[in-house]
């Protein structure tokens, strides 16, 4: 287990998590490269046992989806993939460790389930404080306003914008 925590640090994983039609999911080459193996290998071991791999568990990107996760990572259209990616939920995630049976990727799929667990902990703890914050407002007066107004804007996610790097002239 410590071998396969210097391997993969909790944050490469979670950084692999992405919300895609508002599921937590991870992309089938974040998950090969995660298990040390081709994306190929892993999506024809999938393609093998498709039976276990209801909707609710994994689905294959639309061409718009992928444009646009193209356009967030920056890659290039040229080469590498010739077929749409596929995401796998966190009930998918562990399905692939029953058709992967390597002991890599037993203990890979263990760290991406802590993952999964710790981000759904992160939002659990956002929403109650979110509440606690609400009820607060409630109770006192409009001399607090300031006070709430800041801390709801340290609680929410930063925006990302499309901020020009470099020079400007």
């Amino acid at each position: 287990m410590e071998e396969t925590q210097a391997l993969l640090p909790a944050e490469r994983i979670e950084h692999a998590i992405r919300v895609l039609r508002g599921e937590k999911v991870m992309l089938d080459e974040d998950i090969a490269a995660l298990y040390g193996v081709e994306t190929k290998i892993l999506t024809r071991s999938m393609k093998r046992n498709l039976d276990r791999f209801p909707l609710d568990f994994m689905f294959q990107l639309t061409e718009e989806e992928a444009e646009i996760l193209r356009c967030q990572i920056g890659t290039s259209r040229w080469g590498g993939r010739r077929y749409l990616p596929y995401a796998f939920t966190e009930q998918g995630v562990a399905m692939l460790s029953s058709i992967l049976r390597s002991e890599r990727a037993v203990q890979v799929n263990i760290e991406i389930m802590r993952a999964f667990v710790r981000l759904r902990q992160m939002m659990t703890t956002r929403a109650e404080l979110v509440s606690k914050l609400n009820e607060l407002e409630q109770k006192y007066d409009g001399q607090f306003k300031m006070v709430f107004k800041a801390l709801r804007q340290l609680m929410s996610p930063p925006k990302r914008g499309n901020r020009r790097i470099g020079f400007t002239g």
